[in-house]
């Protein structure tokens, strides 16, 4: 299983996202590849973002080693599963989308914990919120391997 986490900058909710789920699938000894990706561009070749980095730290998972990308439409191929952080992430990874069977593969994270809900993990880039976001993914992350594990 190959999955992508996707945000807007790159930098705070998907490289948790990334961190928290890599963690519990070495845990499990599960052997998926996970990767981050976020749509716009204006941090691509960055650290995530400093608080990201200590709240995963908190936890025991080492995120500072990931590099901010932008996603591409190759990753849609290339992916079986990738995860939009909230709608409008996930309306601009559909406005990739060429294929049909690419759109399937797109998730909003949140729905694994509150089916059909749409809710949004909100960005802690303004208000901070690193471990609500933390919370939020932690839960999500035990519903996608338990689904698609």
């Amino acid at each position: 299983m190959k999955v992508l986490m996707v945000c807007l900058g790159n930098i705070c909710r998907s490289p948790l996202a990334q961190g928290i789920l890599e963690n519990k699938l070495a845990a499990r000894g599960l052997q998926w590849e996970v990767d981050s990706a976020g749509t716009g561009r204006w941090h691509v070749g960055q650290s995530p973002d400093s608080r990201s980095i200590d709240k995963a730290r908190e936890h025991g998972i080492d995120i500072s080693h990931q590099i901010a990308r932008q996603i591409k439409l190759e990753d849609l191929e290339y992916y079986d599963l990738i995860l939009a952080m909230d709608s409008n992430n996930y309306q601009n990874i559909k406005a990739l989308v060429k294929d049909k069977k690419h759109e399937d593969k797109i998730k909003l994270v949140l729905n694994y914990v509150y089916p059909e809900q749409n809710m949004a993990v909100p960005d802690p880039y303004y208000d901070g919120g690193f471990q609500k976001v933390y919370e939020l993914l932690d839960l999500a992350m035990d519903k996608v391997i338990s689904v698609h594990g």
